[in-house]
């Protein structure tokens, strides 16, 4: 998403490019009330810059400010003590996601796990789920989503709850929806496993750098699993479920999903279902978070002429 920015007040006129960007940084982080380092603020942000640069642009902004490390916007000092809290509650089932996101990776059909959402930035609050993007073989999307449901119960018992929002088959890598919110969760996220598919992935979406052109998405922390029981047994579950049988109970799993998705409340806003995509997103969160965004570059004279695209894939 390109931001434009309308007229402006007489203070703001003479803003920057750079000092726009930071102000619509720190706005979209205030959405989820996470104060940014200056590395994470680069990375974020908006247009090319230097982590000096960055720096140095702030120092002479009055409407940003800084305590112990993190930028924020004015008078929003206590989403720092909120990021701190957070982060501490986060910790423990950061490590846990991450041992449950190892688990997936070795299950039959699946290529790819990266944990998401606001735990891929220890940023957990009310919401305690541990949301997670899978790339499927071709043709066994749903099937791997039912594999990864089993993982979930076994989470439950020990109070954690999984949440496989998106799944895509290694056909559609490339996302149809070219904003903000998508690239933000594209950067943020922390692959598990997987990385061949991963980096797949990346150079699918290179488009993620007309909006984030600062944004680092390799990884080198794969957890690469060994030629064990556990990788013989997903390698038998796929020749097992490989061949038509395997297909009709793909399609039929397929079938009764959506049939019962359609039922459910808040379908069809960003959430996409077929052969090659699960996209459960039934809370709408994506349209929420920019339309939060949008609100607070009004707030900062800097209201975007119009509203991102939809954030479906």
């Amino acid at each position: 998403m390109s931001l434009t920015f309308t007229s402006q007040p007489s203070a703001l006129v003479s803003l920057s490019s750079l000092e726009q960007a930071i102000l619509s940084t720190l706005a979209y982080s205030d959405v989820f009330d996470h104060p940014l380092t200056l590395e994470e603020l680069h990375k974020f942000l908006m247009v090319p810059a230097t982590q000096a640069e960055i720096a140095d642009c702030i120092s002479g902004m009055d409407s940003v400010m800084s305590n112990n490390g993190y930028y924020f916007l004015l008078h929003r000092d206590e989403i720092v003590d909120i990021r701190r809290a957070r982060e501490l509650n986060s910790i423990h089932a950061f490590r846990r996601a991450r041992f449950y996101g190892r688990m997936l990776g070795r299950l039959p059909f699946i290529r790819m796990v990266a944990l998401t959402g606001s735990l891929a930035m220890l940023n957990l609050s009310k919401n305690r789920d541990m949301d997670y993007m899978l790339v499927a073989r071709v043709g066994r999307v749903w099937m791997a989503r039912a594999f990864a449901l089993l993982i979930g119960r076994l989470a439950r018992v020990f109070g954690d709850i999984i949440c496989p929002n998106v799944i895509v088959s290694e056909n559609v890598l490339a996302w149809n929806a070219k904003n903000l919110y998508t690239a933000r969760e594209f950067a943020q996220m922390i692959p598990v496993t997987g990385e061949e598919t991963y980096h797949r992935l990346c150079a699918a979406n290179l488009w993620i750098y007309d909006i984030l052109p600062n944004a680092d998405m390799k990884s080198e922390d794969f957890f690469k699993p060994g030629k064990d029981h556990v990788v013989v047994f997903q390698k038998l579950t796929e020749i097992f479920f490989g061949g038509k049988y395997g297909d009709l109970l793909e399609s039929w799993e397929m079938n009764r999903k959506i049939a019962r998705f359609k039922k459910q409340k808040g379908y069809g806003v960003e959430t996409n279902f077929s052969a090659d995509i699960c996209q459960g997103n039934f809370d709408h969160h994506g349209a929420w978070a920019l339309k939060a965004y949008e609100e607070r570059l009004i707030s900062l004279s800097l209201g975007a002429r119009g509203r991102s695209e939809g954030v479906e894939l």
